[in-house]
């Protein structure tokens, strides 16, 4: 791990503007989102029938599940018309890397 919880899980470059990559952390797995003005980090599993969200489409700071069309804000988590609300996650671009912070309940697993 490095300072502070904070732990490396993959390139910037691997990841596109306006796209999504998905990464093992743990026992999660993480959608890492590339957006105009920086970093989102949710669960990548869509809380409706589990619906592969880095390979959704992106548009300001909202993701779409490519299963059934629901909408989530990557900042707040929160699907948009709906009570549904993902888990976000820290990130972090330093040095060309992408770093995701360790929740104490995650650092055990990670």
């Amino acid at each position: 791990m490095s300072e502070r919880g904070w732990v490396p899980v993959g390139r910037a470059t691997d990841v596109p503007e306006l796209e999504g990559r998905s990464v093992q952390f743990g026992a999660r797995r993480v959608a890492i989102f590339r957006l105009p003005d920086g970093w989102a980090a949710v669960d990548h599993a869509c809380p409706h029938e589990g619906g592969p969200l880095a390979d959704g489409i992106v548009a300001d700071t909202c993701v779409t599940c490519p299963l059934h069309g629901w909408r989530f804000d990557l900042r707040s988590g929160v699907r948009q018309g709906g009570r549904a609300r993902l888990v976000t996650h820290e990130v972090r671009e330093r040095d060309g890397l992408l770093e995701l912070r360790v929740a104490d309940e995650f650092a055990k697993a990670a």
